[in-house]
């Protein structure tokens, strides 16, 4: 049995203290910078908590100085304040891509877990308003995010890029009609509000929650409202029908594409093909050099 290769560390495991002055920045923080709302935002953070994530610095060559790989503005904002010193944890190379090279955003819903985690823990609101440099009223609609939401939903959505806008419009639905634009959201990529706007023009009156408010759309008229009912009632119909064979549809395709790649392997076939159906070998090479089965082939 063979052993498992080990992965290795990309920092050190201990947390160094570090004199700011020995550590040299890769760019300098502008002006203009320091007026963006993240930088105020982490500028507030510190003030109130202080510093929760190391930078990340590599030591220089026969010198006690330090490159700075991540964390410029946290290391500007220590330096505007002379602090002394500042936790860091010691990379074991110099590139600086491997840190900040991508970002995963939270979603609304995650945003709304981690508030409520942290008033259950006794945080207050205004505490957390402070830390973050946002208006309590921001935090506090945040917290009332998911009321009026029903979990299937909520599960549905989560990790998507829904903004607080969207789950407005989606609590107008009934939990049932919510389930099913939230599906409907998840199949076409789109969690913007004017989408979720549409979808509710599109709701019928007995599957939202204010059933007897007339549903008032600028430059619709109460036919177009109708017509946009049947419409999005057949949609549904036919999303449902195809999520029902898209597992074999997959299946058949993915076969498709093995003998196609197949195919083109035989010299004799492709010299065939191209003597007799030269339109078609242009079309299957095209289908075999797809990166996936949901990228168009150009034309």
């Amino acid at each position: 049995m063979t052993s498992r290769k080990r992965i290795p560390f990309a920092c050190e495991t201990a947390v160094r203290k570090i004199k700011l002055k020995n550590i040299l920045p890769l760019h300098r923080i502008t002006p203009g910078t320091r007026r963006t709302q993240k930088y105020q935002r982490i500028l507030s953070s510190i003030n109130k908590v202080g510093i929760i994530e190391p930078l990340v610095v590599h030591p220089q060559d026969k010198s006690n100085d330090f490159m700075l790989l991540d964390g410029h503005i946290r290391y500007d904002i220590l330096k505007e304040a002379e602090e002394d010193s500042v936790d860091c944890l010691i990379a074991l190379d110099d590139e600086a891509f491997t840190y900040n090279h991508k970002v995963n955003r939270l979603s609304a819903i995650q945003e709304h877990f981690m508030l409520m985690k942290a008033v259950q823990n006794g945080v207050a609101e205004d505490e957390i308003a402070a830390a973050l440099n946002v208006d309590i009223a921001k935090i506090r609609e945040k917290k009332n995010l998911l009321v009026g939401i029903c979990p299937e939903a909520i599960q549905l959505l989560r990790g998507k890029e829904a903004n607080a806008g969207t789950f407005r419009q989606l609590r107008k639905a009934k939990p049932m009609r919510q389930i099913e634009m939230a599906e409907l959201m998840c199949a076409s990529s789109n969690f913007s509000v004017a989408y979720v706007k549409c979808l509710i023009a599109a709701t019928p009156q007995d599957q939202l929650v204010e059933s007897e408010q007339s549903k008032e759309i600028n430059g619709l008229s109460p036919t177009d409202i109708a017509r946009m009912e049947r419409e999005m009632e057949s949609i549904s119909g036919d999303f449902k029908q195809l999520e029902e064979t898209h597992g074999k549809n997959v299946l058949n395709l993915v076969i498709v594409v093995g003998y196609l790649k197949k195919l083109l392997d035989n010299a004799r076939m492709v010299r065939f093909l191209a003597n007799s159906y030269p339109e078609l070998l242009t079309e299957f090479q095209k289908i075999a050099e797809s990166k996936s089965l949901t990228e168009t082939p150009q034309t």
